[in-house]
């Protein structure tokens, strides 16, 4: 009969699991389409209910980004304290960065239903505190909150490299991927590269090593050390 320690770890295996695939969902629900248009000041109003889906998703990511690392503490602890810690901190710090993000698109839809009203008074006005406020949704949701998840992402995946509770390719593709989606955020930030196919490609070892972990997690749970 297995131990009420080892049923427990199974649990959180699981959930961790589940909680990888409501990331990866609630990010793609998260992309706010008229948000990013380039017509977003006069459509963003009449499309109230994709703007309140994006944001919501975001909400949601919130349970994914940071209850991951939260629940994996206590199984890394152990093992490697100080790295486990940080991760979660990290993990924390990206769920601010995520309720940061929502504020500012909610805001972006408020400034589009100003705008509805005004018309083509005072535009200018509406397009430079629209763009400013564009511009720090996309560093805050690409460059903050990515960086803060995918550096906790890394030390977790460290710890699973080096205690082998999980396959060490598939750690190993968890630290090559985190590494390539700091690279693309750093990037970002530096205007190298746009939110374009090269940031895709960047960011895409590091989706499939998620799901990858997620669907391992639920199926087979932490190997025993």
């Amino acid at each position: 009969m297995p131990s009420t320690s080892t049923h427990s770890t199974r649990k959180s295996a699981v959930i961790i699991g589940v909680l990888f695939l409501v990331g990866l969902v609630t990010g793609i629900f998260s992309v706010v389409p008229v948000i990013d248009g380039t017509d977003y000041l006069a459509k963003s109003s009449t499309d109230v209910n994709q703007v309140l889906i994006g944001g919501s998703s975001q909400l949601l990511m919130i349970a994914a980004y940071v209850g991951i690392p939260i629940m994996l503490y206590p199984i890394l602890s152990p093992s490697r304290k100080g790295l486990a810690l940080g991760s979660a901190a990290f993990g924390i710090i990206s769920g601010v960065f995520i309720m940061i993000g929502v504020i500012i698109l909610l805001l972006l839809l408020k400034l589009s239903e100003d705008f509805a009203k005004v018309g083509s008074l005072n535009g200018s006005y509406f397009e430079i505190l629209g763009g400013l406020l564009r511009e720090g949704r996309d560093l805050i949701n690409h460059v903050a909150t990515t960086l803060t998840f995918v550096v906790a992402m890394f030390l977790f995946n460290f710890i699973f490299f080096q205690v082998k509770i999980v396959p060490r390719w598939l750690s190993l593709l968890g630290l090559i991927g985190s590494i390539l989606s700091i690279a693309a955020s750093l990037f970002f930030m530096l205007r190298l590269i746009g939110l374009d196919s090269t940031y895709m490609v960047l960011n895409f070892p590091i989706a499939i090593q998620q799901l990858i972990l997620a669907i391992w997690l639920i199926l087979r749970g932490f190997n025993r050390t």
